[in-house]
């Protein structure tokens, strides 16, 4: 549904976006990320027909994004991070609104809003001015919205950025709803366990697309695990004066507090036990070490420095 090849953008002697090429499938969700400012909102704005791209190409469904703009924005859908509908206007409004700049007929989008409405859990709500409702309504709203001509394909901007853990739960349930009914989905996130949940992945830095895959096959990149290095789990009391323990072992080439463990790359041949043994002369003596896969988070922090290395930042 969406593929890119060779995409760039710049302005001037800035280079926005650089050589950018992926492929998502239809009905996948496909999580974006990288810091701000790394190049994902140019990309979004290339995807969506509203930026051409210096070189390379991108095509949507089929059709070229520069070649065919206008056709492309009837296929999509957007769902920016900062909340666009009118809060001096009730769900209902907003709907109506939203449906008739999409060209709906009355039979239509009456019977779209029924749709969406029953989808984002609005039920009830049609007649409650926006600004009353709360973040998680809000955005199940924008979606709504951003849902009443029956894209294709739907971006979204940080969809749960601002909102409460239970609002943001119940937001990816309707994502992967839509991602079951075959609406390919681009979303941007920071949250990793947004990014888990993802089929696939994209991590943009610096105007690069440095990784691009699965989230288990990136955690398997030789670059996230060097030289037969290994990564482990500690649990124990204590975590953050034992974090600071382990960074000054030579054994141990990074470690950071992840929820209540500690994840940790050691050089090759350390094992848990030896790990273990360190922290029990130091004083713990109930403490579980294991090896595990990295984290998204280990997985992106160990691009970024690498890449940033490389850049002599």
């Amino acid at each position: 549904m969406i593929k890119t090849e060779g995409l760039t953008k710049r302005f001037g002697d800035l280079v926005a976006v650089r050589d950018v090429s992926f492929e998502i499938p239809r009905g996948e969700i496909f999580g974006f990320l990288g810091p701000n400012g790394s190049g994902k909102s140019t990309v979004i704005r290339m995807l969506c027909g509203l930026l051409q791209p210096t070189t390379g190409r991108a095509e949507l469904d089929g059709l070229d994004v520069v070649a065919a703009a206008e056709e492309i924005k009837r296929r999509i859908g957007y769902m920016s991070q900062r909340f666009s509908l009118y809060e001096d206007l009730t769900v209902q409004e907003n709907l109506d609104f939203y449906g008739a700049a999409y060209g709906l007929r009355p039979a239509r989008l009456a019977e779209r809003c029924r749709a969406v409405v029953g989808l984002g859990g609005l039920e009830g709500r049609e007649t409650q001015l926006v600004h009353t409702l709360s973040g998680g309504f809000k955005q199940r709203l924008a979606l709504a919205c951003s849902l009443l001509h029956e894209p294709k394909i739907l971006f979204l901007d940080e969809p749960t950025a601002g909102i409460d853990p239970v609002a943001r739960r119940e937001i990816w349930d309707l994502l992967f709803r839509l991602a079951q009914q075959g609406t390919t989905l681009f979303v941007t996130t920071h949250y990793m366990d947004e990014a888990e949940r993802c089929s696939q992945v994209g991590y943009i830095y610096h105007s690069k697309l440095v990784a691009c895959g699965k989230p288990q096959e990136l955690k398997r990149l030789p670059e996230i695990t060097p030289g037969g290095a290994e990564w482990f789990a500690v649990l124990c009391e204590e975590p953050t004066r034992a974090l600071g323990l382990l960074r000054e072992n030579p054994a141990v080439i990074d470690a950071t507090i992840f929820g209540e463990s500690i994840h940790l790359l050691a050089r090759q041949g350390t094992d848990a036990e030896t790990i273990s043994g360190f922290l029990r002369a130091a004083g713990w003596t109930r403490l579980e070490c294991r090896r595990v896969l990295p984290s998204l988070e280990d997985v992106f922090v160990t691009l970024t420095r690498r890449h940033r290395a490389q850049l002599g930042g």
